[in-house]
């Protein structure tokens, strides 16, 4: 482990410790963060997992430290479960998700853990230009490409190797032309349970192309566990003193605004609903909060950066998300609508769960002011996230 990599866990541990789709929410669901607490949280069946899609077999990989257990698939290279002890050693799946490969293929919500690409967020009128050259991607969210389009990286097969206990590396091809993105995209990711409680989240690839790139990782969390209450509660700070508002289709609109006075100033630990219903036009545009924040960093520096710390106001469960990424977005579970049957029989209730997943700024294809999201042929796109957890 770095010298770079120590130093940003200890200033992490220091503090105080989405993109969602068309769906309309239920006004009144997930409201009240005092529903009876889970039992303890136990890992899905693997047998549930055993399938065959697109001609290739589905497999549940498990990861386990002292303290803490994952679960992630080789379809969409998707956390399934991540399971914590709370502040009094109750295990604690934080994690939404199904419990066998075909709900994940037949529920209306299919990002749930999902690795997201080739381009995670949206790009505006599903076109951008590269070299003089316009690609045409699918308008899958309004008039606008999301997440990839019509079938991003979630929905195919990837394929999984295991290496130990504490980790498993996932690949997948993606072909020049795939939704409409040029270049064949060679692409690795590894998730490795380090013995700091850590979900560690490595990215890289390569192209025989010019292409964009902007890969994440989508897991809906709850710290309180999956499917029990809201996430208004929760408390969170994110490290950045400016985003990128949006226009009424959730593109950004060229500008970088400061957060100081608005309800998107997370810089001391807030309450996630305590603004939420505030007469504000960003706010009305995402249904709540979906939205890019700017991760702080000084000149130069593309370590790991602690990027956000999240509380659970039941659990004492902490999280802090440390990335290599300009960017991170804070969706906060608007769109959900109780309509998916998450594991051991939850519901996934309006605003009972969020999201932060670090990125380049949605867009930025068709932005120039943004950080680039080109990958050119001869380099190799590299980065990192972790998530790691502990409890207050």
């Amino acid at each position: 482990m770095n010298k770079r990599f120590l130093f940003s866990l200890a200033c992490a541990a220091s503090l105080l410790a989405s993109c969602g789709g068309n769906e309309k929410p239920a006004a009144t669901a997930g409201t009240d963060s005092t529903a009876t607490k889970a039992p303890a949280a136990t890992l899905p069946d693997t047998a549930a997992f055993k399938d065959v899609v697109d001609g290739q077999s589905t497999a549940l990989y498990i990861l386990r430290n002292k303290n803490v257990s994952a679960a992630i698939t080789n379809y969409g290279a998707r956390v399934v479960s991540l399971i914590v002890p709370d502040s009094k050693g109750v295990p604690t799946d934080v994690a939404l998700g199904y419990d066998s490969i075909g709900k994940y293929l037949h529920q209306p919500e299919t990002y749930f853990g999902a690795i997201v690409g080739r381009y995670g967020n949206r790009i505006a009128k599903g076109e951008f230009k590269l070299n003089g050259k316009t690609y045409t991607l699918a308008k899958n969210n309004g008039p606008n490409s999301l997440h990839g389009g019509k079938k991003g990286f979630g929905d195919v097969l990837w394929t999984g190797r295991q290496l130990d206990d504490h980790t498993v590396e996932l690949s997948y091809l993606s072909k020049d032309g795939e939704e409409g993105y040029p270049g064949n995209l060679k692409v690795k990711v590894t998730y490795t349970l380090t013995d700091s409680n850590a979900l560690k989240i490595s990215y890289e690839a390569t192209t025989d192309k010019a292409t964009v790139l902007n890969l994440t990782n989508h897991t809906y969390f709850n710290l309180n566990g999956q499917g029990n209450g809201t996430i208004n509660n929760h408390t969170l700070r994110l490290n950045a003193g400016q985003y990128t508002p949006v226009d009424s289709t959730l593109i950004p609109t060229g500008k970088i605004e400061a957060v100081a006075n608005t309800p998107f100033d997370f810089r001391t630990p807030t309450a996630i609903g305590s603004r939420i219903d505030q007469d504000n036009i960003q706010l009305k545009y995402g249904k709540g909060y979906d939205h890019n924040f700017v991760v702080n960093r000084t000149a130069g520096d593309h370590g790991l950066t602690l990027a956000a710390t999240v509380q659970g106001d039941q659990s004492g469960i902490v999280m802090n998300v440390l990335t290599e990424e300009p960017g991170i977005q804070f969706y906060g579970g608007n769109f959900m609508t109780g309509s998916n049957p998450l594991k051991n029989g939850k519901k996934d209730d309006y605003r009972g769960a969020f999201c932060l997943e670090t990125q380049h700024y949605p867009d930025s294809p068709n932005q120039p002011s943004f950080p680039s999201t080109e990958l050119k042929p001869g380099q190799t796109y590299h980065t990192t996230t972790v998530y790691q957890f502990s409890t207050k």
